[in-house]
């Protein structure tokens, strides 16, 4: 955490020769990446979640006990011999910002492991990850017809309009936030509307303004408010919970508006704590926290 913020350090017109140091008094280190949150944020809501991802052997004995204790399956985790499983660098600044350092690790050795039909899959999220693996596995859900969320995130810089095009062709739903929406937009030469109409709902996040739903068929996006955080912490895994609030909605059933209100509580929880997975409610609690935040949703 940078006790300041990044924009009193950052002259715009000085960028082609960015050289800058932040001194980050405050470190941790936390477990997280977007399977390992998005599967926590699961549990906590009563489902059982299935990861798949590839950790390094190197530093993932720590990680596969947590799961352990969690009751989260590792039937597709894969341990790679000699590599680091995938870490983030994060610097937050006091508005919450934050610059990323990433290294891939096991990560680069993610279509190792691969979707078969007999995993009997209902619902699925491809999240970032290596882009073979994530090309590989939205192929695999599209031909054994499992719905499923395509989530370009952090990996958006390293597929060409085309083949982001060719994700929503075969996806069934898409979330970004607003920045990787504009990205999309400007690679694809795409309006937001005909993204949308490229997939049955398309979800943009805006941060403390909420999130849009861009339902297919609909002519104005349907806009979900961001639920009051009790204290604002640490933005890390926010999105992940989000997106977690939305799979168990889709899961149960449960109508869009639900499902994005859902998620808007489901961040508010995160925020709230350090880390992506430190927030420790129970569906009691959340079930509170979403009928305080919207009193007129459903039960």
């Amino acid at each position: 955490v940078f006790q300041d913020r990044f924009t009193n350090h950052i002259l715009p017109e000085q960028i082609h020769i960015l050289n800058v140091s932040f001194v980050v008094p405050q470190m941790r280190k936390e477990f997280g990446g977007c399977a390992g949150n998005i599967a926590y944020n699961l549990k906590l809501l009563g489902e059982n979640p299935l990861i798949m991802a590839t950790v390094g052997a190197c530093d993932s004995a720590a990680y596969f006990e947590r799961l352990q204790t969690l009751g989260i399956s590792q039937q597709y985790i894969k341990n790679i011999p000699d590599s680091f499983t995938a870490q983030a660098f994060i610097i937050s600044d006091l508005s919450n910002n934050q610059m990323n350092a990433f290294h891939p690790g096991a990560m680069e050795f993610a279509n190792q492991v691969q979707i078969t039909a007999d995993m009997n899959l209902d619902l699925a999220i491809v999240s970032p990850n290596h882009p073979g693996a994530m090309k590989q596995q939205a192929a695999n859900l599209s031909e054994f017809e499992v719905p499923f969320i395509f989530d370009p995130g952090q990996s958006i810089p390293a597929f060409s309009g085309e083949e982001l095009l060719d994700f929503l062709d075969i996806a069934t739903y898409s979330i970004m936030n607003d920045y990787e929406a504009k990205v999309m937009m400007e690679k694809t030469g795409y309006s937001m509307k005909r993204l949308a109409d490229e997939v049955d709902v398309l979800i943009v996040t805006t941060g403390e303004e909420g999130s849009q739903m861009y339902l297919n068929g609909e002519s104005k996006p349907v806009h979900i408010p961001c639920v009051k955080a009790k204290n604002e912490l640490d933005p890390t895994g926010c999105g992940d919970a989000y997106r977690a609030g939305i799979l168990f909605a889709l899961a149960n059933d449960l109508d869009w508006q639900t499902a994005g209100q859902l998620g808007s509580v489901m961040g508010a929880i995160k925020i709230a704590s350090q880390g992506g997975q430190n927030h420790f409610k129970n569906m009691d609690e959340i079930r509170t926290i979403y009928k305080t935040a919207f009193p007129n949703g459903k039960d």
